[in-house]
């Protein structure tokens, strides 16, 4: 059976807080590459009538409908049972490869996981759904943090080389952790900031196989990875989440894990100037939060580009 691979972010447009990117690799059908149909029985959408069933949709939808709690349901239903601490799930969840999440200053790592859900309850009410898709899916995440993200704006001069590198890595680390089964791999992701041209991209995360041009246009750019051990095709659209299952659970795990980065954010700079009003750190808002907490910086040790995303 094909492999379906979704890839998404959450936090690429904000000036405060982490980017996290996430894939989503899945057994589907090579008829049912977006799974709705093929994991019916045990997942659902959020336009669909409440029921047993796990609710993945694009994140911005599941968030809407049921707040975090939603959120954290469909990352704990793959995640596991046991409640742990941020750091511990951190390092049990192989999260804290090429971060440097933990040496944030407003990071806390002995903060219980999860924050809204019995965990035990949803993994064992999830069962049927990881049954559904097999014990060899993959998931892998990538939290890139202010500091990092200034990094590379600075040695590229450009933000979506951000999103790129994170993309690159995304596509490698599920790459060589798939089976080794000789199946198909498609993988499945949302535009760039509405780039329509992917080849070099593509090119440079499979730097010793042909890289074929199927289509680039405003609706669809696809690409075919010749040569290997198995055929891969790549695929970007608009608003891919709504389109393929592995996109919307990926979408979910870089929201549900921004979501508990920015309540961390808020905490340690609301218990450090009183008064100060939470953020998401999406601009405007962001404005007004940064020139309230600038006066403490230097105080805290703190430079500008710990803090506030150059681009």
């Amino acid at each position: 059976m094909p492999w379906v691979v979704g890839i998404d972010e959450a936090g690429y447009g904000p000036n405060l807080g982490p980017l996290v990117q996430a894939a989503i690799a899945l057994p589907l059908p090579e008829d049912d590459r977006a799974g709705w149909n093929t994991l019916h029985a045990v997942v659902r959408r959020t336009h669909e009538k409440r029921d047993h069933r796990l609710l993945i949709d694009d994140s911005k939808k599941v968030y809407a409908h049921g707040g975090l709690e939603a959120l954290e349901t469909g990352v704990w239903s793959l995640w596991g049972q046991s409640a742990d601490t941020f750091a511990e799930t951190l390092i049990k969840q192989e999260l804290v490869k090429n971060t440097d999440l933990l040496t944030e200053p407003w990071f806390d790592p002995a903060l219980p996981l999860p924050l809204a859900i019995d965990g035990k309850r949803v993994w064992d009410a999830a069962a049927p759904v990881r049954d559904a898709i097999g014990p060899h899916w993959r998931g892998d995440i990538r939290v890139v943090t202010t500091p990092q993200f200034n990094r590379i704006v600075q040695e590229t001069g450009t933000k979506a080389a951000v999103l790129s590198r994170g993309w690159i890595a995304l596509i490698e680390s599920v790459m060589a952790h798939l089976p080794d089964d000789g199946q198909p791999v498609h993988v499945s992701c949302d535009k760039h900031g509405g780039r329509n041209f992917y080849a070099t991209l593509v090119q440079q995360a499979f730097p010793n196989r042909r890289v074929a041009t199927e289509i680039e246009s405003a609706a669809e750019s696809r690409y075919r990875v010749e040569g290997g051990s198995r055929e891969v095709t790549i695929t970007f659209r608009p608003q891919a989440e709504g389109d393929s299952l592995a996109v919307a659970w990926a979408s979910m795990l870089c929201k549900y894990l921004r979501e508990v980065c920015m309540q961390q954010f808020n905490r340690y700079w609301m218990a450090h100037v009183p008064g100060l009003r939470p953020t998401a750190g999406y601009p405007v808002d962001a404005k007004r939060f940064f020139a309230e907490i600038q006066p403490i910086l230097a105080k805290m040790g703190l430079t500008r580009d710990q803090v506030w995303r150059q681009k």
